[in-house]
């Protein structure tokens, strides 16, 4: 990654903001936390913080993955945002767009997943030994040869859309881990966070946070 990380020069959107919590917009090619050594330090947690010193992080998302995420602004909330996602009580939506013209219009893919250890950060599937990842399929439409979908991830593997749309036949485009031949060609990983439903620490009113997919 050292050779090739150049992060986007993009201004910091910030989709919403209160006295406990703070949503971002993720551009692609960004890293939401700084990697190991000096190069890898620009990341979206940094950029957070220059601007509010008191951030603190919740989640990721994948470098080359747009779209919300949240930061807490107080530790209770950071605690109370971290069980939310621990116990699966968050509400993650999010586009892509798949190789291939997947079948039928919804579906599941249900397959644990580990880590790939000779070939991490990349993820496998494994009955045996892997831990559950459950994700929800809508098609939206079909594209040529392509399939513009919504994903409902109800785990939160790392990499899991991205494997299990692999294992069914149908890769993010521009994944440059899953996808191989032309359905790597793409500008970017198209793959969108769109929005996230989550309670508000303070009280626990539902809250959904939204930015529209842009590609």
């Amino acid at each position: 990654m050292s050779e090739t990380y150049a992060p986007p020069d993009t201004p910091l959107e910030i989709v919403h903001q209160d006295h406990e919590l703070l949503v971002a917009n993720k551009p692609p090619g960004l890293l939401s936390v700084p990697g190991k050594g000096a190069h890898l330090a620009d990341c979206l947690l940094a950029r957070v913080q220059a601007a509010f010193p008191e951030a603190l992080l919740v989640h990721r998302l994948d470098r080359d993955t747009s779209g919300v995420m949240v930061f807490a602004l107080t530790p209770q909330a950071q605690r109370h945002l971290g069980l939310q996602f621990e116990k699966r009580q968050t509400r993650k939506t999010y586009v892509a767009r798949l190789w291939g013209r997947l079948e039928p219009k919804t579906g599941t893919v249900d397959l644990p997943l580990i880590v790939d250890w000779p070939n991490r950060p990349r993820q496998m599937v494994d009955h045996a030994n892997g831990k559950p990842a459950i994700t929800d399929w809508r098609v939206l439409r079909h594209e040529g040869d392509t399939t513009r979908v919504r994903l409902f991830p109800k785990t939160g593997r790392s990499h899991q859309l991205r494997v299990h749309m692999k294992e069914i036949g149908h890769p993010i485009l521009g994944d440059p881990f899953y996808a191989e031949g032309p359905a790597r060609d793409a500008p970017r990983l198209m793959l969108h966070a769109e929005e996230l439903r989550l309670r508000h620490p303070d009280g626990g009113r539902g809250m959904a946070f939204r930015v529209p997919c842009p590609f």
